[in-house]
C-alpha cells in the first residue's frame, strides 16, 4: 500500500498540483497586499478620504464603536467593507489568471501549429511530376 501510495503521490498530476498550489497561495499573499496596501489606498484619496475596512452596519443596538474591530467586539455586525475588499481581491486574482491562461494557450498554439504547406514552387513540380509519371 505504501508503495502505491508512492506511485500515486509521484505521478506528474499530483506534483503539478502541489506547485500550483504553493504558487497559488502566494500569489493570493500577493494579491492581498496590492489590494490592501495600494489599490485601497489610492481609491481612498481620490474619494476624499474613504476607508472601505471600516465600512459596516450595526446589527446589535450595544454597538456603538465607529471601527470595525471594537464594533465586532460589541456586537453582531455586517462588515461590508471588508467584503468589497475580498470582491476586489477575486477579481484581481481572476483577470490575472485570465490573462496567465490566455498568454499559456497562445504559446500552446503556435507551438502546435502545423508547418507551413509546401511553396508554390514545390506545388508546381509535384503536379509536374505526376503528369510526367501518367
Amino acid at each position: 500500500m505504501l508503495e502505491e501510495f508512492k506511485k500515486f503521490a509521484m505521478r506528474g498530476n499530483v506534483v503539478d498540483l502541489a506547485v500550483g498550489v504553493i504558487i497559488g497561495a502566494a500569489f493570493g499573499a500577493i494579491v492581498n497586499s496590492l489590494v490592501a496596501d495600494i489599490i485601497m489606498p489610492i481609491i481612498g484619496a481620490v474619494t476624499g478620504g474613504l476607508d472601505f475596512s471600516n465600512y459596516f452596519i450595526r446589527l446589535s443596538s450595544k454597538v456603538t464603536s465607529d471601527s470595525l474591530a471594537e464594533a465586532k467586539k460589541q456586537g453582531a455586525v455586517l462588515a461590508y467593507g471588508s467584503f468589497l475588499t475580498i470582491v476586489l481581491n477575486f477579481l484581481i486574482v481572476a483577470w490575472a489568471l485570465f490573462i496567465a491562461i490566455k498568454g499559456i494557450n497562445k504559446l500552446k498554439t503556435e507551438e502546435s501549429a502545423p508547418p507551413p504547406g509546401p511553396s508554390k514552387e514545390v506545388q508546381l513540380l509535384t503536379e509536374i511530376r505526376d503528369l510526367l509519371k501518367k
